[in-house]
């Protein structure tokens, strides 16, 4: 089935019906399309899954309940806090200021590289999605009360808890509070359509310039990654790119020039470009890998620089 040859399900489906069907936390999702013998498929990510009764999608964070899809993570914050915005990292998109951040359990991803896993993989591993319940309305006031200028959503991916996040981000619109994405990028174009015009700003990552590294180390495809990407410069939506290098995995000069390339030809040479260090101790399931070499870091930096790029960064270097 092509994706997108059918309208997705819009659902106007309010907590309070949600949490009588199903439980405190549950919000029917905003994105998917209804299918025979009670199937749904999910248009939330790029993954688009086809998700049969009692089953959940890849992101382990969405349930087909009698033939109805559900957010289970609605509402469910598994952490809140307040960081530098340089931490995203964002470094020319209101700088020197405070985000609230903030993340449910969940994702669409499963990257070895991943340093949230414990949150992150929760759902796949455990088959719990634990957090504390805040309300779209106690986040801005959250932020508001603690002169927070913008509201990150980020730790996890925010495309899997999109309905808690594009609630949360229309109040803080009229708030006069910016809303940022720190996400993988693996979204749908429905999704891009639904939160688009409450989004100010993002950081993506392009993880590797080979299909065959997001599909073994990520379980996910770089193209619809890039597509999210062009859309957003479509958009005029503030975007800074991440690369997290991994020794042997991605650290190879000629994924280092496609990336340049591709941010230059795409997104223009003012995008910022922040060249990661990896560190196998926190990571998921890579603890036997070294740390990146400040050699590689140097190598991708000058390639950068070479291609045309005005704002690189190197992160995770002290």
């Amino acid at each position: 089935m092509n994706p997108h040859t059918k309208q997705a399900h819009t659902s106007s489906f309010g907590t309070e019906g949600a949490s009588a069907c199903y439980g405190v936390g549950v919000k029917e999702a905003y994105l998917y399309k209804k299918l025979k013998k009670k199937g749904v498929q999910c248009r939330n990510c790029a993954h688009y899954c086809v998700i049969l009764r009692d089953k959940r999608g890849i992101c382990g964070v969405r349930e087909n309940i009698d033939g109805k899809l559900y957010a289970l993570n609605y509402n469910k914050a598994i952490a809140v806090n307040i960081d530098p915005i340089e931490k995203k990292p964002l470094f020319h998109f209101l700088p020197g200021t405070q985000s609230l951040s903030v993340a449910t359990a969940g994702c669409n991803f499963a990257c070895w590289n991943c340093q949230n896993w414990q949150i992150s993989q929760m759902p796949q591993i455990s088959g719990k999605i634990e957090g504390e319940y805040i309300s779209p309305k106690e986040i801005v006031k959250i932020a508001k009360e603690n002169n927070c200028p913008s509201i990150s959503y980020t730790y996890t991916e925010p495309a899997i808890f999109s309905e808690y996040a594009l609630d949360t981000m229309k109040l803080a619109k009229k708030q006069g509070i910016k809303n940022v994405w720190v996400s993988n990028g693996f979204w749908s174009k429905e999704l891009f359509d639904l939160i688009s015009p409450y989004l100010d700003a993002v950081n993506i990552d392009i993880k590797s310039f080979e299909d065959e590294f997001y599909i073994k180390y990520c379980g996910g495809r770089l193209q619809p990654v890039l597509d999210t990407l062009k859309r957003l410069r479509k958009k005029k939506i503030w975007t800074e790119i991440t690369t997290l290098i991994i020794p042997t995995l991605n650290d190879k000069k000629e994924i280092f020039k496609k990336i340049a390339e591709f941010i230059k030809k795409e997104l223009g040479t003012e995008t910022p470009w922040h060249i990661s260090r990896f560190s196998g101790a926190i990571s998921w399931k890579l603890q036997h890998l070294p740390d990146t070499p400040i050699k590689t870091l140097k190598i991708a930096e000058q390639i950068g620089k070479q291609t045309g790029l005005k704002h690189i960064h190197i992160g995770n270097v002290f």
